[in-house]
């Protein structure tokens, strides 16, 4: 009996051991986490004020809270909202009419922070996270709301540009990348990125990197990153490895600031400073948690943003795709338009799918989600 049971005791050892070192080697080797940056790499971005021993640095201008946000008692919050009730609304969009350019800016939100950017004849796509869960392995995690995309990859016009706002798996995802490089012309990325597309494949020459404030006129439209104070990794040892930050798109006539996850600071007031007044606000909204209060905004902070970088029309993003924290699904949507009047601001509530044109009213303002809270 006791060599019985000191097999099956050394059989498990074994097995836990295998699975371990099984762990390892895919945390080592798998593709999805993306790729190292090289030597040479590290000496460039040493020239960088953000990079200082082989780490990018936050932001010196986040203002702490004397008491913290009101993120919600998290034990109270599972007992209801966890995801939609009902079959969850979205809009198709029909690959033909993408071959209609709109006269001003054309936005198309597709969930999260997943947003589809028309502008002078040009199309920019925003952290392309097309796969069902943002996960390094496919199917753990919280789902996807919506049975599928507006649109498919394969379906999807050339992209002039694909801008990155930080490496989380739920904003650069393998899949994804993989899928759609062959259609892209430039991937405008911050600082560090580089090393995971070129590990997916994407060619040299397709990646451009920029630091926080730098600009680059690229395939016809001026882009510019934003500080964010938010944080970067895909493995347990790579935190701050690669930059993060919000993105300003600009044609001759409008521009269109997207804040990027973050926590709320006065690096807000100083975008505003330096390029507002925006013809739109695309501000994160979303995901939020007591731990998380430096890298994530509640949603009165994320109306305050809006205010300080100088917009009035706002699409609140970051919600709407996947569950990822602790507060109900739809809590965030809901908390800042009971906000938004004290200032005045001009929300929109597309439709995942739904595309409006800034500057041409009517908006999409329906509260569709009500019927599956």
């Amino acid at each position: 009996m006791l060599k019985i049971i000191g097999f099956v005791f050394l059989g498990l050892i074994i097995l836990l051991a295998v699975l371990i070192i099984s762990i390892l080697l895919f945390i080592k080797f798998g593709a999805v986490f993306g790729g190292k940056i090289s030597a040479a790499k590290r000496k460039e971005y040493e020239k960088s004020p953000h990079y200082q021993n082989g780490k990018f640095h936050q932001i010196t201008t986040y203002i702490p809270e004397d008491v913290l946000p009101d993120f919600g008692n998290p034990v109270e919050q599972q007992r209801h909202g966890k995801v939609p009730t009902g079959a969850y609304p979205y809009e198709k969009i029909k690959p033909e009419s993408l071959q209609r350019p709109p006269q001003k800016i054309r936005v198309t939100w597709m969930g999260h922070s997943i947003l589809l950017i028309e502008a002078a004849g040009k199309k920019v796509l925003i952290d392309p996270m097309f796969s069902k869960t943002p996960s390094p392995i496919q199917g753990l995690g919280g789902k996807r709301f919506a049975k599928e995309m507006p649109i498919s990859i394969q379906d999807l016009p050339i992209i002039d540009v694909v801008l990155i706002t930080h490496d989380h798996y739920d904003h650069l995802d393998y899949v994804s990348i993989k899928k759609i490089k062959n259609k892209v012309k430039t991937f405008l990325v911050p600082l560090g990125i580089s090393a995971h597309l070129l590990a997916w494949g994407v060619k040299p020459e397709q990646i451009e990197e920029l630091d926080w404030w730098q600009d680059s006129h690229c395939q016809g439209l001026d882009f510019t990153l934003t500080p964010s104070h938010h944080y970067s990794g895909r493995q347990l040892n790579d935190r701050f490895a690669t930059l993060w930050g919000g993105w300003i798109i600009a044609t001759q006539d409008q521009k269109i600031y997207l804040t990027g996850d973050g926590g709320y600071g006065n690096h807000f007031k100083e975008v505003g400073r330096r390029y507002g007044p925006f013809d739109l606000a695309m501000v994160e909204c979303g995901q939020y948690y007591r731990a998380w209060a430096q890298n994530h905004m509640i949603p009165e902070q994320s109306v305050q943003a809006v205010v300080d970088c100088n917009a009035k029309l706002v699409l609140p993003i970051h919600w709407g795709a996947f569950k990822l924290a602790f507060h109900p699904w739809s809590e965030p949507i809901n908390r800042f338009l009971a906000k938004a009047p004290e200032f005045h601001l001009d929300v929109l509530t597309p439709l995942i799918g739904q595309s409006f044109v800034v500057g041409q009213p009517p908006y999409p303002q329906a509260h569709w989600w009500k019927e599956i809270e």
